[in-house]
């Protein structure tokens, strides 16, 4: 038998290696691996503080106003149908506003009566898609349903209303000139 066939024969026995690992190696390989895995009471305690300072900054920062919509006190003119009589009672348009990264939906509930929203949902910012068979104005993430007379929710988690468009019709077409709170008195006044 030659040198190379007992070595080869070596290897197989101990699973392919030429020597067995040295067990007090393999021991000491392992206390580390373990030990610097290890959080220590400190390291946690530091992790935690800053996940919590984080969270009170966030706090702070949305409660001082600084992640505003960025429909808020828009100002835009868009012309969104240029016939309002091609609108059928029911029907939805749909658009963006004011910027092209801001869906918006313009219904006709009446003869003479359009309202607009922004469909960001209140909730946490799915889109809200018109459901006409329905009369409501529905976010699929979670099942928030809002009116659409008002905006208000009506089912749901969300607890504040859509975002309002104000609409102006001139001559004949549908204008979105700015945001606020649409109520049914404000929608007559139209």
């Amino acid at each position: 038998m030659s040198t190379h066939e007992r070595s080869d024969r070596r290897e197989s026995a101990h699973g392919g290696r030429a020597h067995p690992p040295d067990p007090d190696l393999v021991a000491e390989r392992i206390a580390r691996l373990t030990t610097d895995a290890r959080v220590t009471r400190r390291g946690y305690l530091r992790i935690l503080g800053i996940l919590s300072g984080g969270l009170a900054l966030g706090n702070v920062a949305v409660a001082a106003g600084a992640f505003r919509r960025r429909t808020e006190g828009a100002t835009v003119e868009i012309v969104i149908a240029d016939d309002a009589s091609s609108i059928p009672i029911g029907g939805a348009v749909r658009f963006t506003y004011p910027t092209e990264r801001d869906p918006a939906v313009l219904l006709r509930l009446d003869d003479d009566l359009f309202v607009a929203y922004s469909t960001i949902c209140t909730h946490l910012a799915c889109e809200v898609l018109w459901r006409a068979e329905h009369d409501d104005l529905f976010c699929p993430c979670h099942d928030g349903h809002f009116s659409p007379e008002n905006g208000e929710p009506t089912a749901g988690p969300p607890i504040r209303p859509l975002p309002g468009i104000l609409l102006e019709e001139r001559d004949g077409a549908i204008v979105a000139v700015g945001e606020a709170p649409v109520t049914r008195e404000a929608a007559d006044a139209r």
